[in-house]
C-alpha cells in the first residue's frame, strides 16, 4: 500500500471511530458522528436494508471464506482477524458493529442497530454540513419484512422518499414483478428518486429498461452516477417474475457508459452496484474510468475501501453492510482534472446514540399500526441466540430446517442461503415479525420432493460452485444452502463437481440411486404449490413453545486451516 493510500485508510478509520496502530482512540463505547467536512462532492450510501424500518439486533458472520486470489483479503476476514486487519480495539463499539465477537454480551451493552428514524437523523446531520450531498440506495430495500410483503413494498417506497434517497439500483425489488417495479419507478419515484440499472435490457431488442446513469452538477462539478443491478436476478430468483428483461454483469457495456459520461464532461464517476464485493473488485480491475464503486449484495461492512488498479488508474471499491446498520460517507475533492483526493467513512448506526427523527418515527408508527397485533404475537421463547449470516449455516436457519423436517416428516431439508434476516438474543420471544424477517418473500411455497442421492449431490455441488468458484463472475447466488439431517464434507478449493463428499444421513452413506424425502422452500419455478414457509415454522414454534439452543448442522470443511475467513 502506498503512503497516500495508507493515509486515506487512517483517515477513514479514525473518522469511523476505529483505532489503527499508532492512532489515538477517544472512546471505545461511542461512535463519533461529527465528521469533518472534506472536499466539494459528497455521497452517502446505504444498501441491503431489507425493509428493516425498526432498530434490530444483527450478528455479523463468523464464516466468510475467500478462495483463490480472495484468500485473506477483504471482505473475507472475520472476527479477530478482522480486528487485526483494521486495527479495531476488541470489546469496542466498532468491534461489535463489524464482527460477531461477543455478540450476545455486546448487543446488550451497545443496544440495537439501524432503524430508519435513527438513520434519517444521521443523514440530516451529514447534509447539514454538506447540503449538496446525494444519498444513494444500493438496493434490497423493498423486501425482507412482513410489512414490506403485506404492503407490496409500499412502506419502504414511502420511507425512502422520506429518508431523502436520490438514486438507487436494485435486486430483490424485482421479486415483486416487473409490473410492480415499473409502477413504482414511473409513479412513486417520479420527480424524486432515480432508478438506475445500466445492465437491465429487454430480451427482444436489448433496449434499456431503466436509465443507465444520471448526470448531476455538484458544487460546480459535473458528476455521473451509474447503476448496476444484481446481474444474476433471473438465476438466483424467479425468471418468470421478470420474463422480458435480461441482466448480467456486462462490463463491456459499463465501459461504454463510463466513456460516454466522461465525454459529456463528468469529472467524477460513481457506480452504485449490487454485484457483490468480489464481483465489484474484478469489475474495477477491468473497467477504467470509475472513481468509486459503492457496493452491496454481499452485506459486507467494510470500514475502508479497497483500492483497485486498472488500465485507467485506480478505483475505490466499498461495501456498506446491511439492515440499515451502516451509513457510508464518501467525500471527494474534485477539480477540473478529476478526483484529486478522498475520504471515506462507514458509520455504524447505533440507535441509542442517534435520536429518532420525529417525522420518520411517526411515519413508521402509522405504517405499522394496522399490523401490530400480528407482528407482536409471541410464537415461542428462544433459549439461545438466533441468527442467519454465515457461509454454511446459522441458528435461525437451523430452526427452519428442523421445523421443515419435523412438520413434513422429511428425511432432510434444504433452506436457501439467504444473507438477510435479523438476530435475536437468548431469552427473547420469537414473534411473528421475527419469523417474517427470515422468510418474507413473494415465492414462499414449501415443497416436498423425492430426490435421489445423485440429485442431492448435484444440488450441493451447484450451490457450492456459485459460492466458491475462484472466478467472481461465476459466483451467482447467496451463501451455501442450509441442510437439515444431512452431514457432508466440503472442500471449497476443489474444482466444480468435486467439492462435496461423504454425504451421510443418520450416519449412513447416501446412496446414489436411493430416493429420499426432501423438504424445502422458495422454489424459483412458476406455478409451485404449497403453504408458505412461515406457516410451517409458526406451527412448529407454537407446538414447541420453548426453543432450546440449536445445534448447527455444518459440514466438515477441508483445506481452510489458517484461513482468516473462518473462526474455528
Amino acid at each position: 500500500m502506498q503512503k497516500r493510500e495508507f493515509l486515506h485508510l487512517l483517515g477513514a478509520a479514525s473518522a469511523a471511530g476505529i483505532c489503527l496502530p499508532g492512532a489515538s482512540q477517544a472512546s471505545e463505547t461511542n461512535i463519533s458522528y461529527d465528521v469533518p467536512v472534506f472536499g466539494n462532492v459528497s455521497f452517502m450510501h446505504f444498501t441491503d436494508c431489507h425493509a428493516q424500518l425498526m432498530p434490530i439486533y444483527f450478528r455479523e458472520p463468523s464464516v466468510n471464506l475467500g478462495v483463490g486470489d480472495a484468500v485473506g483479503k477483504p471482505p473475507h476476514v472475520v472476527g479477530d482477524a478482522f480486528l487485526k486487519y483494521y486495527g479495531i480495539a476488541k470489546g469496542s463499539a466498532q468491534a461489535h458493529a463489524f464482527t460477531y465477537l461477543g455478540f450476545e454480551s455486546a448487543a446488550k451493552q451497545f443496544g440495537k442497530v439501524g432503524g430508519f428514524a435513527h438513520l434519517v437523523s444521521l443523514v440530516k446531520q451529514i447534509r447539514a454540513s454538506r447540503p449538496s450531498a446525494l444519498l444513494l440506495d444500493g438496493g434490497d430495500t423493498w423486501q425482507g419484512s412482513a410489512t414490506a410483503l403485506w404492503t407490496n413494498g409500499q412502506d419502504m417506497v414511502d420511507a425512502c422518499k422520506l429518508l431523502g434517497v436520490n438514486l438507487m439500483t436494485a435486486h430483490w425489488e424485482f421479486t415483486y414483478g416487473a409490473d410492480r417495479v415499473k409502477e413504482i419507478v414511473g409513479k412513486d419515484f417520479k420527480g424524486s428518486i432515480e432508478f438506475l440499472a445500466q445492465n437491465v435490457k429487454t430480451t427482444d431488442f436489448e433496449d434499456p429498461v431503466f436509465a443507465p446513469y444520471s448526470m448531476r452538477q455538484m458544487n460546480g462539478q459535473s458528476v455521473a452516477i451509474i447503476g448496476q443491478a444484481f446481474p444474476y436476478t433471473p438465476i438466483a430468483n424467479p425468471r418468470w417474475m421478470v420474463p422480458e428483461w435480461s441482466f448480467g454483469i456486462q462490463d463491456d457495456r459499463m465501459q461504454k457508459i463510463v466513456d460516454e459520461v466522461r465525454a459529456k464532461g463528468a469529472k467524477a464517476v460513481i457506480v452504485i452496484s449490487h454485484n457483490g464485493m468480489d464481483v465489484d473488485l474484478k469489475m474495477a480491475s477491468r473497467v477504467r474510468g470509475i472513481d468509486a464503486i459503492l457496493g452491496g449484495h454481499t452485506h459486507d461492512g467494510m470500514p475502508a475501501p479497497v483500492v483497485v488498479s486498472n488500465p485507467g488508474g485506480k478505483t475505490l471499491v466499498t461495501n456498506a453492510g446491511s439492515n440499515g446498520k451502516f451509513l457510508a460517507l464518501l467525500d471527494l475533492d474534485v477539480g477540473s482534472s478529476g478526483v484529486k483526493d478522498y475520504r471515506y467513512r462507514l458509520l455504524p448506526v447505533f440507535s441509542n446514540q442517534l435520536k429518532a427523527d420525529p417525522g420518520m418515527q411517526a411515519f413508521i408508527d402509522k405504517v405499522r399500526a394496522p399490523y401490530l397485533g400480528k407482528l407482536n404475537e409471541t410464537l415461542a421463547i428462544s433459549d439461545g441466540a438466533l441468527y442467519r449470516r454465515g457461509n454454511f449455516n446459522g441458528s435461525f436457519d437451523q430452526l427452519i430446517v428442523d421445523a421443515l423436517m419435523e412438520v413434513k416428516s422429511a428425511d432432510l431439508a434444504f433452506s436457501p442461503g439467504f444473507r438477510w434476516g435479523t438476530s435475536l438474543l437468548p431469552g427473547q420471544a420469537i414473534t411473528r415479525e421475527h419469523v417474517m424477517d427470515q422468510t418474507a418473500i413473494t415465492y414462499p411455497q414449501v415443497t416436498v420432493s423425492q430426490f435421489s442421492g445423485t440429485m442431492i449431490k448435484t444440488i450441493l455441488e451447484d450451490v457450492a460452485d456459485n459460492l466458491f468458484n475462484p472466478d467472481p463472475y461465476y459466483q451467482q447466488g447467496g451463501d451455501m444452502v442450509r441442510v437439515g439431517g444431512l452431514q457432508y464434507t466440503i472442500d471449497p478449493r476443489a474444482k466444480a463437481g468435486a467439492r462435496i463428499s461423504d454425504m451421510r444421513l443418520k450416519g449412513q452413506l447416501i446412496e446414489a440411486d436411493k430416493s429420499y424425502k426432501v423438504a424445502g422452500w422458495a422454489p424459483v419455478g412458476e406455478g409451485a404449490k404449497g403453504e408458505p414457509i412461515w406457516e410451517v415454522v409458526e406451527t412448529w414454534l407454537k407446538a414447541k413453545k420453548r426453543i432450546t439452543p440449536r445445534q448447527l448442522n455444518t459440514p466438515k470443511i477441508l483445506g481452510m486451516d489458517g484461513n482468516p475467513g473462518i473462526a474455528f
